[in-house]
């Protein structure tokens, strides 16, 4: 004969405490750093250190899954693309400013990429494609697989 199997007696690990509905993340609050501003980049920019004004906010971005402050992820993303869709930046310079970066802030440029695809502007397309492609044979597929699934996002 079958057993009864409407008992739940046999199940010992709770499994509803991992439902999407139940789980919830470390809030972690993040926001620009008082050192990272439009005007600091705007200068850089001017100077001609488009490579220090990418790295600067790169390694200052507001990435966090949750509770990250929405403002400082948008602003951090235009200050972004107003660098990377700069037009004084020749390929050569391109490849120039990606060989600078660690694997880490790779990374986080590729998200930045693909965060521009999802608001594109005119023009922007063709040059985030290139950026693309140069991030790409620098770090590889790794690079996108890490950005497609993390969940912590820019």
């Amino acid at each position: 004969m079958a057993k009864n199997t409407l008992s739940s007696e046999f199940r010992r690990l709770d499994v509803d405490q991992y439902n999407e509905d139940n789980f919830r993340e470390e809030d972690i609050e993040v926001t620009l750093p008082a050192g990272v501003d439009e005007e600091t980049v705007i200068n850089l920019i001017n100077k001609g250190d488009v490579g220090d004004a990418l790295q600067l906010l790169l390694q200052n971005a507001p990435s966090a899954s949750k509770g990250c402050n929405e403002q400082a992820k948008d602003l951090a993303l235009s200050l972004v693309l107003k660098v990377i869709l700069n037009k004084s930046i020749t390929k050569a310079k391109m490849d120039e400013i990606i060989s600078g970066l660690e694997q880490s802030l790779l990374d986080v440029l590729m998200k930045y990429i693909y965060r521009g695809f999802e608001q594109p502007s005119e023009g922007s397309s063709a040059t985030l494609l290139l950026w693309h492609e140069k991030v790409y044979n620098v770090a590889g597929v790794g690079c996108i697989v890490r950005v497609l699934t993390d969940r912590k996002r820019v």
